[in-house]
């Protein structure tokens, strides 16, 4: 989310961002029955930290169960008021008895209520996790960490929007390094607008939808960047041989790559020029994740923070620990590196 945004809603302890029914369709399609892993059918779905009156989560799985395949829906809702009590929406086969196969939304009722507020650690809510085979929704960005860590913990499948920037969280960044968690298939740390409850405070980065400029009229809306997709359900996207548009070597053209002053690798500003015959250490922007095809590369590391110093990456020259690169006698940090290196498979003649 923008730095704003996010600082906005930590004070108001305010995470209830409604996900747009559009973004939700084009990420799900790469997982379910249009796509070469369905990862839905038979499946329990469990969509927390929710809404589901207003949730298009809710929404979208209520209105394709049959077609989706799937075996059950459990949505909770939270209460923000954790001396309130909350609840769970449930569906399961046999209630989709539609002609066009579509559950009626308006016949899906408060099926039990809760004991809590419906956090997502409660006991309820952890019962309802362990049930589960996939989890899908938009978490609390402001507990993220936490919220990925019960994920792991539990070992559920899972599709979760979040800010590109948690890739970097020093709790995070092993589970890609490692190809336990990698970036879904749309948004690409996109900018997003997503619906926020009317009581919402007004700032720089919310708007009222006007009804004609594709906002819901008199609907209020937050305005958030860098937005991805995290999860571990695999798809033909993440196996996609990645081909740079420039098509460089770097041998022969070894001028255009620098080296850093501080660590063994070559540095990359643009996924677009990483040479097709170089299979030693690249840094290169953490875009590249959206690009990366684990049968063809290796993720190293970050080259800063905690990652850098187990790498054996050097204080820089304004003491810190980050890569450093020197260019016509001009001293740089290039942002946020990934240190990558390319597999030598049998494609590559080796």
């Amino acid at each position: 989310m923008s730095k704003h945004t996010m600082l906005s809603a930590k004070k108001q302890k305010n995470d209830e961002f409604y996900t747009q029914r559009s973004d939700i369709e084009k990420e799900l399609n790469n997982y379910n029955h249009l796509s070469k892993h369905n990862h839905f059918k038979d499946a329990v779905v469990f969509c927390n930290c929710d809404d589901p009156l207003e949730s298009n989560f809710f929404k979208y799985f209520a209105d394709n169960f049959t077609v989706l395949g799937l075996k059950k829906l459990i949505c909770t809702h939270y209460e923000p008021d954790e001396n309130k009590k909350s609840y769970v929406l449930t569906i399961t086969r046999g209630m989709d008895k539609n002609s066009d196969g579509k559950i009626n939304r308006k016949d899906v009722e408060q099926t039990e209520m809760l004991f809590s507020n419906g956090d997502f650690r409660s006991p309820e809510c952890i019962k309802f996790l362990q049930e589960s085979d996939i989890v899908v929704t938009n978490p609390p960005f402001s507990l993220f960490r936490e919220y990925v860590a019960q994920l792991m913990e539990y070992n559920k499948k899972f599709l979760i929007i979040g800010n590109q920037n948690a890739i970097a969280y020093k709790e995070f960044f092993p589970l890609i390094k490692e190809n336990k968690v990698w970036l879904g298939c749309t948004m690409n740390g996109s900018n997003r607008w997503f619906r926020v409850p009317d009581y919402y405070k007004d700032s720089p980065s919310t708007k009222i939808g006007g009804g004609t400029d594709g906002f819901e009229k008199g609907v209020k809306y937050v305005f958030a960047k860098a937005v991805v997709w995290f999860t571990n359900l695999d798809c033909q996207k993440r196996h996609e041989e990645f081909i740079p548009r420039n098509y460089k070597n770097y041998y022969g053209n070894e001028s255009d790559y620098h080296k850093y002053d501080n660590y063994d690798a070559i540095n990359i500003n643009n996924v677009n020029d990483i040479p097709i015959d170089y299979y030693g250490i690249m840094g290169v922007p953490v875009t590249f994740l959206h690009k990366f095809n684990p049968e063809q590369f290796e993720i190293i590391g970050l080259g800063s923070g905690d990652t850098a110093k187990k790498l054996g990456i050097t204080k820089n020259y304004r003491g810190r620990t980050d890569l450093a690169i020197t260019v016509n006698n001009v001293r740089s940090c290039p942002y946020n590196r990934l240190l990558i290196r390319r597999k030598k498979g049998e494609t590559d003649g080796n």
